[in-house]
């Protein structure tokens, strides 16, 4: 017996009804974008590794998919290569290319590629899949969607104000309640210097980060273990664990980086951002444990977490002062956010938030008696449509019993049929799927009846 195909771990088939909501989700998003003046790009699915190589930290790097060079891989591999067995060394000979990890260093790429054609400040969202060679767990695939916007080539604290009230208005459409997690990488540059480990900054970074994922004991294990001494670490302890409002948190941060000129603009970038968003409907909430493990981030970073569902953070995003230095354009400051569509796919099942025209896909369905019918449902079919109602005509002249079956199966409200007698009348009999109700109308009436 052949074997049943299967799918790699970490990715998911989505059918028609899946489609028909995370449509919903893309579109949803894509409207409140434009809603901010922002347009949209692609870029390929791979990119030369070059260009992905070193843009993540060394975390990152372990997670890219790779792509083996397409012909006779081996011909610029020596014995010695493979006796050696590095893997980086190997992957650099063996692989020309990747699948991209995010959106935001295609983008960079993009940037510096096209930069002669661009009017600057450029706003623009991108909405398509991302890979990472991670290990698959509920919430966490190896294929997933982002939807990324970004402003490059302004300083001006007004776009992270900007992105938050988006992340805000999107969040509102789709009804879920979230808080949204505020932090800037400064007030974290500054706390490594003050505790006198300022060359340590990524190490710190990337060890907090993982605060929600393994714990305290775990992260400082791991702290004393990159090197921070046992009074460092102590040091660190009343920041992470630092309570109160956003206000009582400055304040307190305040003394705390007293001696650290960059901690204080840190402090002054997020109490700017705060003060602008106090009429949002989401809780903002400086939180000084958010880190956000990528290298690139230099000023404000989010994050955007379910207050009704426990799972990953689902939006997040930040300021990158000189990310477009890396592909030789210094300079250039940028921010954005990117927001998780597969994990708001998963909190809007489990919330059962999904609006009801969104997953009924067909509104009318016409019954097919034969020919004669067929042909006379074909003009008000058409007339439905051009309505705007979404309508099929069933397209075999079987039993009316399968006919109705169908319509059940497929969730379809209206069911119209047209018979003899409803010819006869220039009419049509009328059926609502969830009363239970039929009446005889006119073409025109049927129309006015589904539209109400």
């Amino acid at each position: 017996m052949a074997q049943k195909p299967s799918i790699p771990k970490g990715t998911r088939d989505f059918g028609p009804q899946e489609m028909a909501c995370r449509n919903y989700i893309f579109n949803t998003i894509r409207q409140v974008y434009a809603l901010y003046g922002f347009q949209q790009i692609e870029t390929p699915a791979m990119e030369n590794i070059g260009t992905l190589m070193g843009k993540y930290g060394e975390e990152g790097d372990k997670l890219l998919f790779k792509i083996l060079n397409s012909g006779d891989f081996l011909k610029d591999v020596s014995s010695e290569d493979l006796k050696k067995g590095a893997i980086g060394h190997l992957a650099a000979l063996l692989c020309e290319k990747g699948l991209r990890y995010d959106l935001t260093v295609p983008f960079a790429r993009y940037v510096v590629q096209h930069r002669e054609e661009l009017t600057f400040p450029f706003r623009r969202y991108q909405i398509q899949p991302v890979w990472r060679a991670d290990r698959p767990q509920k919430g966490r695939y190896r294929e997933f969607y982002q939807c990324d916007a970004d402003v490059v080539g302004s300083d001006s604290l007004l776009n992270e104000v900007e992105l938050m009230q988006i992340v805000d208005t999107v969040f509102q459409r789709f009804g879920i309640r979230v808080c949204i997690k505020i932090n800037n990488r400064k007030i974290l540059s500054g706390i490594a210097e003050i505790i006198g480990a300022a060359d340590m900054i990524v190490d710190i970074t990337i060890a907090i980060d993982k605060l929600d994922k393994i714990g305290l004991e775990n992260v400082n294990a791991e702290l004393l273990a990159n090197g921070l001494s046992e009074a460092q670490v102590k040091k660190l302890q009343p920041i992470i664990n630092l309570s109160g409002t956003n206000a009582e948190k400055i304040a307190t941060m305040r003394q705390v980086l007293a001696g650290s000129e960059t901690g204080q603009k840190g402090l002054d970038e997020v109490e700017y951002v705060l003060s602008k968003l106090s009429t949002l409907n989401s809780q903002l909430e400086l939180d000084l444990t958010l880190a956000r493990g990528l290298n690139y981030y230099t000023g404000c970073i989010f994050e955007v977490k379910a207050l009704d569902v426990q799972i990953g953070s689902i939006t997040g995003g930040g300021r990158y002062d000189n990310l477009t230095g890396i592909f030789g354009m210094p300079g250039l400051s940028g921010v954005g956010i990117s927001f998780g569509a597969d994990r708001i796919y998963d909190v809007l099942n489990q919330l059962e938030l999904y609006p009801e025209e969104v997953t009924t896909a067909t509104q009318l369905l016409f019954v097919n008696f034969g020919e004669t019918e067929a042909n006379y449902c074909l003009p008000i079919a058409e007339k439905a449509r051009k309505a705007g109602i979404r309508t099929e005509i069933y397209p075999d002249s079987v039993k009316m019993k399968k006919q109705m079956q169908y319509a059940n199966a497929r969730n379809i409200p209206f069911v119209a049929i047209a018979g003899e007698s409803e010819i006869a009348d220039a009419k049509i009999m009328l059926k609502n799927m969830l009363l239970g109700e039929q009446k005889l109308v006119t073409p025109e009436e049927l129309v006015a009846e589904i539209l109400k």
